[in-house]
C-alpha cells in the first residue's frame, strides 16, 4: 500500500476548534492532523467540502484557541494592504506582505464558483487555505492558487484568495448541513468582451 503525504495551511474561526482551508488540501484524505503554531499536533475530522468553491470546514477537539475574526470582503479596495500567512514549503507561519491587485477574477478554471481576490502578496505551494488578512488582523480572503513557471511552481507575483464572504456563506451551510445547497438555472454565464459586444 502507498502513503501518500500532504500538507496546506488553515485557520482557526473559533475556540472550540473549527477551521476554514481549501477543499483541495483536505478532499480524499483518510487521515487529517492540524499542528498548531504553538506545536500542539490534534487528529481532525472534515466537517463538511464543497468542491465548487474550493472551501472545507474541519474540526479539531480543543478549547479556547486563539482564532481569527472573519472581515467584510467587500470592503476591500484595490491598491489595500494585505497579509497572507501560511505554511509554504513547510516553512510554518510565514507572512508575506502586498496589495490587493484586483477583485471579482473569474474564468481563471481553478473552481466551478469563481469571484477571486488577487493580491502580490507571496504565496506559494503549502499556503492554500491560510488566511488574507488586512491590516485590523481580520480574514479578508482564504489564499488559494497562484499563477507560476511550469518548471519552477513558485511565486510570480499572482496569487488568488477566495473573499472571507463567500467563505463565510458557504462555511455557515457546511456547519448546518455538512454541504451547500445551490440552484440551477441550465445556462452557461461567460463575460461579455468588446469583441463579443460589437458582434451582438
Amino acid at each position: 500500500m502507498v502513503y501518500i503525504e500532504g500538507q496546506g495551511s488553515g485557520f482557526l474561526i473559533d475556540s472550540e476548534g473549527t477551521i476554514l482551508t481549501n477543499a483541495h488540501v483536505v478532499d480524499g484524505s483518510d487521515q487529517i492532523t492540524v499542528v498548531l503554531n504553538d506545536g500542539r499536533e490534534f487528529p481532525a475530522k472534515t466537517i463538511g467540502i464543497d468542491t465548487n468553491t474550493d472551501i472545507a470546514v474541519i474540526k479539531i477537539d480543543g478549547k479556547d484557541l486563539p482564532f481569527l475574526e472573519l472581515g467584510n470582503s467587500d470592503e476591500l479596495d484595490v491598491g489595500q494592504f494585505v497579509i497572507a500567512i501560511g505554511n509554504p514549503l513547510r516553512l510554518q507561519a510565514s507572512v508575506t506582505a502586498g496589495i490587493v491587485s484586483a477583485k471579482g477574477r473569474n474564468d481563471l478554471n481553478l473552481n466551478t464558483i469563481e469571484d477571486f481576490i488577487q493580491t502580490d502578496a507571496a504565496i506559494n505551494r503549502g499556503n492554500s487555505g491560510g488566511p488574507l488578512l488586512n491590516l485590523d488582523s481580520k480574514v479578508v480572503g482564504i489564499n488559494t492558487a497562484i499563477v507560476t513557471n511550469m518548471h519552477s511552481g513558485g511565486y510570480m507575483g499572482i496569487g488568488f484568495a477566495i473573499p472571507s464572504n463567500m467563505a463565510k456563506h458557504v462555511m455557515q451551510e457546511l456547519l448546518e448541513n455538512g454541504s451547500v445547497s445551490r440552484g440551477f438555472l441550465g445556462v452557461t454565464m461567460q463575460q461579455i468582451t468588446q469583441d463579443l459586444a460589437m458582434e451582438l
